[in-house]
């Protein structure tokens, strides 16, 4: 048995630092990328580039803490592939976080970029800590220290951080100057999702949820299901979720139900998304809303929609649940929220799912919009920056779908089969080198 594992490709591709027995979220990345090697033709012989990162670089964070102790958090930064541009991925801090997350969810930055065809590869960065445990200051201390020990791979042409769970515009404020201090001049274009005052862009907060909103009505239209009365549920309504439910209100949809780490909640009539989002702002989640019923977390999931929006974290629709759920479309706002298994009984039960990589690229198509303006130190407005972002969205749906359609095949295998033939047709034209 050994010998053959030894002889195995996908085994191969497995790193000695993983647990083969449990691979977490990095073998959900791997099967996904099995799936895509048949649709790959003459480039499935560089199929094993997409299966290493290319670094990884696991840092120390220590600070002191308000008390004055000293306290050690484990950080990372994995760049998956930048043979198509820079990397290009969000920083999380969760107590959570591990390095198998990390590098799928830089493997997911990779395949995203393609399938929305910026310039830029895949990378993805966090930190081993729960930031409500922090005061505002050793939350700086403990950004700034991260950013200068992974300062020696990131840069504004190497590799461009951004907003993930739990990480915000002030972070990112702290990572740019911090960057800039060490380069000992102002680098605005190392980080994306800055304020506004920093360089950021106008529309950068919300577009990942505008995202989810563009690519949901396009799947709407394509089934024929009418988003005026459409009843729509929601995991998670932070700035992904929220904005996206918002969204989907404003255009006359009914958002029904409302999950997230306080609670469940459920109105059939449709919940007020405005007042619901000061009540989030102000309790820091959904629950105790006045303006909907207390729900069972399980039952969440078998509440009766026309579109189902994941956008809290990954590994959440599992085979444990997805026979239980019950919409048309499901939309992913979160990286990696459905497994491979659940994957397959949502196909069988005739269930649409617009995958992550194309559903909220919509963050990471306006934080290109933002190195660019950075780069040119010229800003556009926020109706432009809207404009442009539908359509490149609309633009990578329609071109997924054509895939999905000619093939066969769900829209995520479709996506894969877009995005990887995009980074290693780059792979095969750049060559090894040396």
């Amino acid at each position: 048995m050994s010998s053959q594992l030894q002889s195995s490709p996908s085994a191969q591709s497995i790193p000695s630092y993983l647990n083969r027995d449990d691979l977490g979220p990095w073998g959900n990345y791997l099967r996904q990328v099995d799936r895509v090697a048949p649709y790959l033709g003459s480039l499935s012989r560089w199929l094993e580039t997409l299966k290493r990162p290319k670094r990884i670089l696991v840092v120390d964070v220590p600070i002191e803490l308000d008390n004055g102790t000293v306290a050690h958090f484990e950080g990372y930064r994995v760049q998956h592939n930048v043979s198509r541009g820079p990397g290009k991925g969000g920083v999380r801090y969760h107590q959570d976080v591990t390095l198998s997350e990390v590098m799928a969810l830089s493997a997911w930055m990779s395949v995203k970029n393609a399938a929305v065809n910026v310039p830029y590869g895949g990378a993805k960065g966090g930190i081993r800590v729960d930031p409500r445990t922090l005061s505002r200051g050793e939350l700086e201390r403990v950004t700034r220290r991260y950013t200068s020990e992974i300062g020696l791979i990131i840069g504004p042409n190497t590799d461009i951080p951004a907003p993930d769970v739990n990480t915000n515009e002030q972070i990112m404020a702290w990572m740019m100057d911090t960057y800039s201090m060490n380069q000992g001049q102002t680098a605005t274009g190392v980080v994306t999702g800055k304020p506004i005052s920093l360089g950021g862009s106008l529309g950068r907060r919300e577009a990942t949820g505008r995202g989810v909103f563009v690519v949901g009505t396009e799947a709407a239209r394509r089934v024929g299901l009418s988003i005026e009365g459409a009843r729509i549920a929601v995991q998670g309504f932070g700035n992904v979720g929220g904005i996206a439910a918002h969204l989907f209100e404003e255009a006359g949809a009914k958002v029904i139900a409302v999950q997230d780490h306080t609670g469940s909640i459920f109105n059939p009539k449709g919940l007020d998304t405005a007042a619901l989002l000061e009540h989030v702002a102000k309790q820091g989640g959904v629950g105790g809303f006045t303006g909907a019923d207390p729900l069972n977390n399980d039952e969440f999931w078998t509440i009766e929609t026309d579109i189902l929006i994941p956008a809290a974290l990954e590994n959440q629709i599992t085979e444990k649940n997805a026979s239980k759920i019950k919409t048309k479309i499901i939309v992913e706002g979160a990286n990696g929220p459905t497994t491979t298994a659940a994957d397959d009984i949502l196909h069988d039960k005739g269930i649409l799912v617009i995958p992550d990589v194309v559903a909220n690229a919509g963050g990471v198509t306006v934080s290109y919009f933002e190195w660019v303006q950075d780069f040119s130190s010229f800003f556009w407005t926020e109706d432009e920056i809207n404009q442009r972002l539908e359509r490149v969205m609309r633009e990578a749906f329609n071109a997924v779908w054509q895939v999905s359609s000619e093939n066969q095949v769900s829209m995520r295998t479709a996506a894969f089969i877009v995005a990887c033939k995009r980074i290693l047709m780059a792979r095969e034209m750049r060559g090894l080198y040396p």
